[in-house]
C-alpha cells in the first residue's frame, strides 16, 4: 500500500497552524479508514489586535486549504468499517432507532410479536371450545394456521373437542415429528384402525413418546414375556398405558412375584396376555395383599396361583371395595365361614360382582318359586356359586320340567338343594335321561330324589353303559354308587361279589386339590376372537 502525506503551515502573527493529510492510492480491506486527518479543522490564534493583516500570498493557500478540507469532508463513503457502525450504532440508540438486532427495543419487539402470536392461537382455540389454560409455559405452533392442522388432524383420528380437552397437552405434539412416527409404529405391530380412536383416549400420552427410546422396549420385553407377536397388538389396545411404563419397575417385580407364588412360567404370556393390567399393579400395594387375603379365607397358595393362571383378572377386584364387603355378604346369606374358599374356588367372579343386591334379588326371586329357608339357600350357594348370576327364565323352565316329571313342589325343593346344577342344565339332556331312566331302569322317582346329580351325567358315555353292567351281572345298587365313581373306579367295582356302600363317593364338597393341578391345555393365540377389519 502506498500513501503520500501532505503538510500544510500557515503562519499569522507568530502563530503557527499545520496539518498534515494523509491520502491512500490503494485499500485492501473495507474496514481500513479512506482518510484520517490528525486535525479535522484549522485552528487559528487570536491576533493581538482586532485588525488581521494576511499577505495574498498566505490567502490563496489558506482558500486551498479550506477548499480541500470541504472537498474531502463531503465526500461519500462506502466503508462498512467497526469504526463507522459503532457510529451508526450510537447515532441510532441517541436517536431512539431500532435498526440492530442487539438493541433493546428489537428484543422487546420480538417479545411482543410472541405474545402477540401467542394470544391469536389462544383465541382460536377458544373459538372452536378448547381452553388452553394448561398450555400456558407448553411450546406451541406460532401461528393459527399449524395450531388448525394439528387440531384437525385429530379429528381425522376420531378424538373430539372433549377429548382434546381432557388432555390439552397432545396440542404440543407435532403432527410430523411426533403423531405420525408412532401411529405408524403402531399400525405396523398390527393394531387395528377401529380400536384407535378408544387407544388414545385411555393413553393419549402416547403421541409424546419417541418409538427408539420408549415404545420399542416395551414391545420386546412383552415378547420377552413369551406373549405370542400376533398377540401383543391385541395387548395394547386392551392396555395401551403399558407403552409408558419403565421396565426396569413395576412390571418386572408383578411378573417376579407371580412366578414366585407358583404361577407356572410358561402360563406367564397367556396370563398377561388375557390381563395386561397385571403390568401396571404394584406387588406391595394391590397382588400380595390379595393373594395374602385368599390364603386367609383357606384358599392354599398354590390354588390361588391356579386361579390367576385360568382367570387373571379377578387381580383387578378391589380388595378393600370389593372383595371383603362380598366375602361378609355371603356370611349374611346363608354361607358357611368354611365354605367360603369352595365358593370362591368354584365361581372366583363371585368376589367382584355387586353381590349383596344379587344375593337379595335372587333369593327373593328363588323365595317366591320355590320357598327355600336361609339355610337352604347358603347351601346352594356352597354347592353352585353361579347361581347369582342366572336369569330367572331358565329356572322356571327347569323348575316346571321336574314337575311335569311327577315330582312334588317339596321334592323338586330337595332336589334343588341336593344339585343346586338342575336349575342350569341343558334341557334336552334332562330329558333324555329321564326318559331312559323310566323306561329302562325301571326305578322310582325318589331315587332322583335322593340323587338328583343323575340328570348331571351323559346318557351314552356313562349311564347307558353302567347299567347295561350292573343289569348283566344282575347287581342291586343305588344310582349314587352307579354313577358317582371315575371310570375306573366302576371297572373295579364289578369285581365286587357284594356292594360295599362306604365306597361311595361323597360329591356334596368341591375337592380343593383338583384345583391345584397344573394346566396342560394350551393354544397358538390367547385371543379366540378373529377380525378381518382394516389395520393402521
Amino acid at each position: 500500500m502506498c500513501c503520500k502525506q501532505l503538510y500544510i503551515s500557515v503562519y499569522s502573527f507568530g502563530c503557527a497552524v499545520s496539518m498534515k493529510m494523509i491520502s491512500y492510492n490503494h485499500i485492501p480491506k473495507s474496514s481500513i479508514l479512506i482518510v484520517q486527518h490528525e486535525i479535522s479543522t484549522l485552528t487559528f490564534c487570536k491576533p493581538l489586535t482586532p485588525t488581521i493583516l494576511i499577505s495574498n500570498q498566505y490567502q490563496k493557500r489558506i482558500n486551498f486549504i479550506t477548499k480541500l478540507q470541504c472537498s474531502v469532508s463531503s465526500r461519500p463513503y462506502a466503508s462498512n468499517s467497526v469504526d463507522s457502525k459503532s457510529d451508526s450504532v450510537r447515532m441510532n440508540r441517541k436517536q431512539g432507532g431500532s435498526s440492530s438486532i442487539y438493541s433493546r427495543a428489537s428484543l422487546l419487539e420480538m417479545k411482543n410479536e410472541r405474545i402477540a402470536n401467542r394470544a391469536r392461537v389462544y383465541d382460536f382455540l377458544k373459538s372452536i371450545g378448547i381452553e388452553p389454560d394448561e398450555l400456558d409455559g407448553l411450546e406451541l405452533p406460532v401461528t393459527v394456521d399449524v395450531m388448525k392442522e394439528r387440531v384437525d388432524f385429530l379429528h381425522t383420528l376420531g378424538l373430539t373437542i372433549e377429548d382434546i380437552n381432557n388432555y390439552p397437552l397432545v396440542l404440543g405434539c407435532s403432527v410430523k415429528k411426533n403423531m405420525i412416527p408412532v401411529l405408524d409404529f403402531l399400525g405396523k405391530l398390527g393394531v387395528r384402525r377401529s380400536t384407535l380412536t378408544d387407544f388414545l383416549r385411555r393413553y393419549p400420552q402416547v403421541l409424546h413418546a419417541s418409538v427408539v427410546v420408549d415404545l420399542a422396549p416395551v414391545v420386546k420385553y412383552l415378547e420377552g414375556m413369551d406373549i405370542k407377536p400376533n398377540d401383543i397388538p391385541r395387548v395394547l389396545e386392551k392396555y395401551p398405558e403399558v407403552l409408558g411404563y419403565k421396565l426396569e419397575g413395576t412390571m418386572s417385580t408383578s411378573v417376579a412375584y407371580l412366578v414366585g407364588i407358583g404361577v407356572a412360567r410358561r402360563e406367564i404370556g397367556g396370563v398377561l396376555t388375557r390381563y395386561p393390567e397385571i403390568l401396571g399393579m404394584r406387588v406391595g400395594r394391590v397382588i400380595k395383599p390379595f393373594v395374602d387375603y385368599l390364603e386367609s379365607l383357606g384358599i392354599p397358595t398354590l390354588a390361588v396361583a391356579r386361579l390367576i393362571e385360568t382367570r387373571p383378572h379377578i387381580l383387578g377386584f378391589g380388595l378393600e371395595q370389593k372383595v371383603k364387603p362380598n366375602v361378609n355378604s355371603l356370611k349374611q346369606f346363608g354361607v358357611r365361614e368354611a365354605s367360603i374358599s369352595s365358593v370362591i374356588a368354584q365361581y372366583p367372579e363371585i368376589i367382584g360382582l355387586d353381590l349383596g343386591s344379587r344375593l337379595l334379588k335372587q333369593q327373593s326371586f328363588l323365595n317366591s318359586i320355590i320357598d327355600f329357608s336361609h339355610e337352604d339357600f347358603g347351601k346352594i350357594i356352597e354347592k353352585m356359586p353361579q347361581i347369582v348370576s342366572l336369569s330367572n327364565t331358565p329356572v322356571i323352565k327347569h323348575v316346571d320340567f321336574l314337575k311335569n316329571c311327577g315330582f312334588s313342589l317339596d321334592q323338586v325343593k330337595k332336589m334343588v338343594v341336593g344339585c343346586p346344577q338342575l336349575l342350569a342344565l341343558n334341557m334336552d339332556i334332562m330329558k333324555l335321561n329321564f326318559d331312559y331312566f323310566e323306561s329302562k331302569m325301571g326305578r322310582e322317582l325318589d331315587e332322583l330324589v335322593d340323587f338328583p346329580a343323575f340328570f348331571t351325567y351323559g346318557l351314552e358315555s356313562t349311564i347307558r353303559p353302567r347299567h347295561r353292567m350292573v343289569a348283566k351281572k344282575g347287581l342291586k345298587c343305588s344310582l349314587a354308587w352307579l354313577l358317582n365313581c371315575s371310570d375306573a373306579k366302576f371297572e373295579e367295582r364289578m369285581n365286587y361279589d357284594t356292594i360295599d356302600m362306604e365306597e361311595m363317593e361323597d360329591d356334596s364338597s368341591f375337592d380343593m386339590n383338583t384345583l391345584m393341578e397344573p394346566r396342560n391345555d394350551g393354544s397358538d393365540s390367547d385371543f379366540d376372537e378373529d377380525s378381518d377389519e382394516e389395520y393402521l
